[in-house]
C-alpha cells in the first residue's frame, strides 16, 4: 500500500494530544482521538474506532511502564482493580452487539458529567487527606464493562470514582493507567479477531506514532503536578468530554 507520508502528520498530532492528557490524567484516550478524528479530519465513526482500539494496547503499555518507572502505581489497589475489570471488558465485548449504545451512552455520559463538575468542587475546596477506597471490584467490572460496549468509559468510570472515595490523584491515575493494559489488551484481542488487518490504516499508524511519543511524559506530569490541579484537570476533562458526547448523541 502507498501512504503519502506527510498525510500522518495530524494524526500523530491527535495521537500525541491524546495520549499526553489520558497519561497525566487518568482518562480520554479514546474520547480525545474520537472526538478530533471524526469532527475535525472527517474520519468515519467505524473507521475512528478501530484506529483507536488498535493503538491503545501499545500506548497503555508505554504510559504504564511510565507510571510504574514514576512509582505512581498502589499494587494493592492495582491487583483490586484488574481481574474484574478484564472480565467486565470481556464480557461487555461479547455482548456487544446485543446492546444499543446509543441508548445508554448519554445516561452514562450525564452521570460521568456530574462526577466532573463534583471533582471540580472538590478541587476548588481543597483535597481531603487520601484514604483506602472501599468498593474497588465491582468498579472495575463495570468500567471494563462500559469500555467495551461504549467504545471508552475505563478512565473516566475508574478514576472519577476512585477519587471521589478519597483516593490519592497520583497512585489512582498511574495504578489506572497500568490496568488499563490489560483490559485494553482483552477487548482489542476481540476487535483485532473480527476486523483482521483491516483496523490498521494511516490513521492508526499517526495516532500510534503520536501517542507512543507523548507516553513517557504522562508518568512524570502526574508525579509532579500537585493533588489539588491534578484533581482540577480531571474534573474538566470529565465534564467537557462528556457534555460534547450528550450533545453528539441527542443531536
Amino acid at each position: 500500500m502507498s501512504w503519502d507520508w506527510a498525510s500522518l502528520l495530524p494524526f500523530v498530532a491527535v495521537g500525541f494530544l491524546a495520549q499526553l492528557i489520558d497519561g497525566a490524567l487518568g482518562m480520554a484516550f479514546g474520547v480525545v482521538n474520537s472526538t478530533l478524528l471524526v469532527g475535525v479530519l472527517g474520519i468515519s465513526p467505524v473507521a475512528a474506532s478501530a484506529s483507536v482500539h488498535a493503538v491503545e494496547t501499545f500506548t497503555t503499555a508505554a504510559s504504564g511502564l511510565s507510571h510504574i518507572a514514576h512509582r505512581n502505581v498502589d499494587w494493592r489497589l492495582f491487583r483490586r482493580l484488574v481481574i474484574p475489570g478484564v472480565i467486565g471488558g470481556a464480557l461487555g465485548a461479547y455482548v456487544l452487539v446485543g446492546i444499543d449504545s446509543a441508548i445508554t451512552r448519554p445516561i452514562v455520559m450525564t452521570y460521568l458529567a456530574t462526577i466532573g463538575l463534583y471533582l471540580l468542587y472538590r478541587a476548588w475546596h481543597g483535597v481531603p487527606a487520601p484514604r483506602e477506597p472501599r468498593i474497588v471490584s465491582p468498579l472495575g467490572f463495570a468500567g471494563g464493562f462500559l469500555d467495551a460496549i461504549g467504545g471508552g468509559g475505563w478512565g473516566p468510570v475508574v478514576t472519577s470514582n476512585l477519587l471521589v472515595q478519597g483516593a490519592s490523584p497520583r497512585s489512582t491515575i498511574g495504578t489506572v493507567s497500568v490496568s488499563e493494559f490489560f483490559l485494553t489488551a482483552t477487548i482489542s484481542a476481540t476487535f483485532i479477531a473480527t476486523l483482521g488487518f483491516a483496523a490498521f490504516t494511516v490513521a492508526t499508524v499517526g495516532i500510534l506514532i503520536g501517542g507512543l511519543a507523548a507516553a513517557p511524559l504522562g508518568g512524570w506530569i502526574a508525579k509532579h503536578v500537585p493533588a489539588r490541579p491534578l484533581m482540577a484537570m480531571v474534573g474538566i476533562t470529565l465534564s467537557l468530554t462528556s457534555a460534547y458526547s450528550i450533545v453528539k448523541a441527542l443531536s
